[in-house]
């Protein structure tokens, strides 16, 4: 393999390597570089797919190796920080008695349904320029983006938050391998026309995080998602 057609592998190796140090952040409990290191890893996902293009590079490795990347940096990753953020809320909820060895368990719900997702994207020939179902990467960015917003505190009513939490990973987790088309953030042109959509995500996205801060992601991502429902029924 030439040196040409190695560099979007490369780069999609640094995307793991990041999605692997997320994991070990998420563990120790450091959700804020843990949020850090998701991010680094999507630009390295976004700039393995710019290099591939750019070089003419494409490989069958290569798309393997991308799908088993994204499976830890937007995969294990986010669902680590979940983990973490439920095994602190169940040590203030003693109403919970010995269940609450078990209940952050639920937060593999995360890896598990992007792992469908993946292999779902791999074969499926309708996702060319589009999506079915959400991108595991905004997946990985909404919980990144909560895990920071509640990484030095969980809120009083615990019993609350755990059952919120729970409840939507797997609603979000759902939203991976259903049948909910999506649109892409890659572009053919700048035009206003085809693009109505996109750049009211990014408009959305610079007001929710000069508003909220990196919290403000997950609002990004909730609008990605509602504009795409609203994209479906125009």
């Amino acid at each position: 393999m030439s040196i040409k057609n190695s560099i979007p592998n490369f780069v999609t190796c640094c995307s793991l390597i990041s999605g692997c140090i997320a994991c070990i952040m998420a563990l120790r409990g450091n959700l804020p570089m843990a949020t850090l290191w998701i991010v680094i890893a999507a630009v390295f996902d976004f700039g393995d797919g710019f290099a591939a293009r750019s070089l003419h590079a494409y490989s069958p490795m290569g798309k393997e190796l991308d799908s088993l990347s994204d499976m830890v940096s937007f995969g294990v990753a986010p669902g680590m920080i979940v983990y973490w953020l439920l095994e602190q809320a169940c040590m203030t909820a003693p109403v919970l008695g010995e269940a609450a060895g078990y209940v952050p368990y639920m937060a593999l719900v995360i890896p598990v349904f992007s792992g469908l997702r993946l292999a779902k994207f791999n074969i499926d020939e309708r996702q060319t320029t589009s999506f079915i179902g959400m991108p595991v990467p905004a997946h990985a960015l909404f919980w990144a983006s909560i895990g920071y917003a509640f990484h030095s505190a969980v809120p009083v009513d615990s019993i609350g938050f755990i059952a919120g939490t729970i409840v939507a990973a797997i609603l979000f987790s759902s939203l991976l391998v259903s049948e909910v088309p999506m649109f892409s953030l890659k572009v053919k042109s700048l035009a206003w026309k085809g693009n109505e959509l996109r750049y009211i995500l990014v408009a959305g996205a610079v007001v929710f995080v000069t508003l909220f801060g990196v919290l403000g992601i997950a609002g990004t991502v909730i609008l990605y998602i509602t504009l795409s429902f609203f994209n479906k029924r125009r």
